[in-house]
């Protein structure tokens, strides 16, 4: 072990720790949890740069060396980049009762864009506003590009300005991606390991459990419909589930497959939500979102098929048990690579610290 690794040692210990306690954390509070991992990480960095002189002459490589060790251990997102924005979010937000106060309705996406803010009352103000109005990571991106802070402090007009920003936010003020959960654990379904069923017993079975179904979903869905049949000029379909979502205010489709994904399904899905759009949806509806509810994902479908950097088709894998921790926190960590494989945009905002 070199030098350096003896004289970080303890630090290093701690954030293995730190990492070790955020990521056991329940798939429900996986953001929040991350979240919170990020800023223990930042003040446990902070803390050490802060020990005292005789730490001082060698503080300046302290965040190099734990993030070589970290990636080595961790993978991704402990670049010396990200390390640095983990040190500025605890440097700007160090009140713990604060940020807990808010992080609920917040992503690491939020946060990052609030480091933009070197102006603390502004900064703080743009926090409350985000977790309050439910505001989406692009809202508070633009909001803060335009001033919208300090717009509303000079003018006398502030019902206007707040007209115009929610005007210009519409389009993009919830995002598909913040209702995409993968893996959907279903136990409560009823089925065990080893049984055998049928995608019409899977589907049955969502519907007798319709409430704890939409519990683990997420937020603001509605069920519209089972087998809803769509009729088209020259032939018949049946959709499996149909959702509406209030937040999104837009329809969610289902499609239901009990093995591991295939192009065939997705071709299938890219057609039933085109189909939808054009024959279900109403003014004031926000384009269909498609969902290919799967016992196995692909990484290549990700890469390589209409899915690919798509913002209304998505792939999740179901669990109809309940994993131990390590299992679920094994398959959320696979479940994010292949949806970043979809998403690569979105991967290299995350990887730069970004996004979560």
């Amino acid at each position: 072990m070199s030098n350096d690794m003896i004289l970080y040692q303890s630090v290093i210990t701690d954030i293995r720790n730190i990492i070790a306690a955020g990521r056991e954390s329940a798939y429900s509070a996986a953001s929040t949890a991350m979240i919170m991992t990020y800023w223990n990480i930042g003040k446990r960095i902070i803390e050490q740069e802060q020990a005292g002189e005789d730490r001082a002459e060698y503080g300046k490589h302290l965040i190099a060396a734990l993030s070589d060790e970290l990636t080595k251990e961790f993978g991704k997102g402990f670049s010396e980049r990200n390390l640095h924005y983990y040190r500025k979010f605890y440097s700007y937000f160090p009140d713990e009762a604060i940020l807990n106060a808010c992080v609920q309705n917040l992503n690491w996406t939020h946060l990052r864009s609030l480091l933009r803010v070197s102006d603390e009352n502004a900064r703080i103000w743009y926090l409350n506003e985000a977790a309050k109005e439910n505001w989406s990571s692009r809202t508070l991106d633009r909001n803060i590009s335009t001033q919208y802070y300090y717009r509303l402090l000079q003018t006398p007009q502030k019902e206007a300005v707040i007209a115009e920003m929610q005007e210009k936010t519409k389009a993009y003020q919830k995002s598909g991606f913040e209702l995409i959960k993968s893996p959907v654990v279903a136990e409560f379904l009823g089925f065990k390991n080893e049984d055998t069923f049928l995608e019409n017993d899977l589907e049955s079975a969502i519907l007798s459990h319709i409430r704890d179904f939409l519990m683990e979903m997420g937020r603001g869905f509605a069920f519209v419909a089972r087998q809803q049949h769509i009729v088209t000029e020259t032939e018949d379909y049946y959709i499996d589930l149909v959702f509406y979502n209030i937040e999104l205010k837009c329809y969610v489709l289902i499609d239901l497959k009990m093995g591991k994904i295939t192009h065939q399904d997705v071709g299938q899905i890219d057609m039933y939500v085109k189909m939808y759009n054009d024959l279900k949806c109403k003014e004031g509806d926000n384009p269909t979102i498609g969902i290919l509810l799967c016992a196995e994902t692909d990484e290549d479908i990700a890469r390589y098929s209409v899915l690919h950097d798509n913002e209304r088709l998505f792939m999740s894998k179901y669990l109809t048990y309940l994993p131990s921790k390590e299992q679920l926190r094994t398959e959320i960590e696979r479940q994010k690579e292949i949806f970043y494989m979809q998403h690569p945009k979105l991967d290299d905002k995350d990887h730069s610290g970004q996004n979560l």
